[in-house]
């Protein structure tokens, strides 16, 4: 069999939530299914870690699809023209989108719909694109993988598709995160947090993300406790963080807030593992794959209890308003304060983190791509 798969977001050193999935589920699937060719669709020059094994040939389609005009161009021309020329019998696209003009069975992965909750925090160009194709590319799917039930819930809400169509494929942490013993943690603490505790969060830096009421809410938590308590940043500037880096050089305490910018997994997996506590109070998530990775580090979590994170979390978390500035500087405050508290969300980390793995993801999803043929 010939699966065809659009790997336009396995970038070299930029991997964040969608290229990690593509990333850890096509790795697994190759190197599980050598009788198969799998063909990878790229849209710029590729690196030669992604080709996994001798079934992967990888191709440069044009035009780099980085603009919703580029998006139409690649999907509805350049990919039919190629699944024709490679006889595909199946094609595999990771992130949201697909082609409207093959009749090649599609297995169509929607990781969360985020911009139908809160549309003012994307371009506008996008935004146009997303909610005139989305609903489509969901009807022409022939089956439909996302994340969580959360989100499988949402798509049915939003676009009306039969629950028997989609099928739940959970995110899962890379093997890099785990606890750290007691002079791993000092020695990441002296590096990240000039040798204190800290709370940490990390992920791209965009509007869903909250960070402005976070770093309010650690103002707060600051002006109520006397600590010496760091906030590390770890995350690239997305979009729309105009107002991020306007608090970030005005705020009260911006000493004790450290941005290390994006982090590739070795160095992210310390800083996780090393913190106090993650403190990700994001609007809308329709999963939450730090959530996981904190967990996997026996690391304790305050996560908002909006859309897919409470689900991620379970009791391994103590739920907030991201809304309520006060409450997440409550929950802050009640975390540093409260010992016991913490050592039980510790405890209920193991249970939590064994429901998801990425040998399960690739696995559920191969399940669903065979349903599709």
């Amino acid at each position: 069999m010939r699966i065809a798969v659009n790997t336009r977001l396995l970038l070299k050193g930029k991997l964040e939530g969608i290229g990690w999935f593509t990333y850890q589920t096509l790795e697994r699937m190759v190197r599980s299914h050598p009788e198969h060719e799998f063909i990878f669709f790229f849209d710029r020059p590729y690196d030669p870690s992604f080709v996994f094994a001798p079934n992967v040939t990888p191709v440069v389609v044009h035009p780099q699809a980085r603009h919703p005009i580029l998006f139409y161009i690649w999907f509805d021309w350049s990919i039919p023209r190629l699944l024709k020329k490679y006889k595909a019998d199946l094609f595999l696209s990771q992130d949201g989108f697909l082609s409207l003009r093959t009749k090649v069975p599609q297995c169509l992965v929607i990781h969360d719909l985020a911009f139908e909750h809160y549309p003012r925090h994307f371009p506008l160009s996008h935004l146009l694109y997303w909610r005139r194709y989305s609903p489509l590319f969901a009807r022409k799917a022939t089956r439909i993988a996302t994340v969580s039930t959360y989100s499988k819930e949402d798509i049915i809400k939003h676009y009306g598709i039969p629950a028997e169509k989609i099928d739940v494929v959970y995110n899962g942490a890379h093997d890099e995160y785990h606890p750290l013993g007691w002079e791993e943690r000092e020695a990441v603490k002296k590096e990240y947090a000039d040798g204190c505790e800290y709370f940490v969060f990390a992920g791209a830096l965009h509007p869903r993300k909250n960070i402005v009421n976070l770093l309010k809410a650690f103002i707060a938590f600051k002006k109520r406790q006397h600590t010496n308590m760091k906030l590390v940043i770890a995350g690239r500037m997305a979009w729309k963080y105009d107002e991020v880096v306007q608090l970030k050089e005005s705020m009260p305490f911006k000493d004790d807030v450290k941005w290390v910018g994006y982090m590739n997994v070795d160095e992210l997996s310390k800083v996780i593992g090393g913190a106090y506590a993650l403190a990700y109070t994001s609007l809308f998530e329709g999963f939450g794959i730090p959530i996981l990775e904190a967990l996997q580090c026996n690391v304790p979590a305050i996560v908002s209890n909006t859309s897919a994170m409470p689900e991620v979390a379970g009791a391994a978390a103590l739920l907030v308003n991201p809304a309520d500035v006060q409450d997440i500087a409550d929950k802050m405050l009640q975390l540093y304060k409260d010992e016991h508290l913490r050592a039980r969300l510790v405890a209920a980390a193991p249970a939590q983190v064994a429901k998801y793995s990425w040998d399960l993801s690739a696995a559920k999803l191969w399940e669903c791509m065979m349903k599709c043929i």
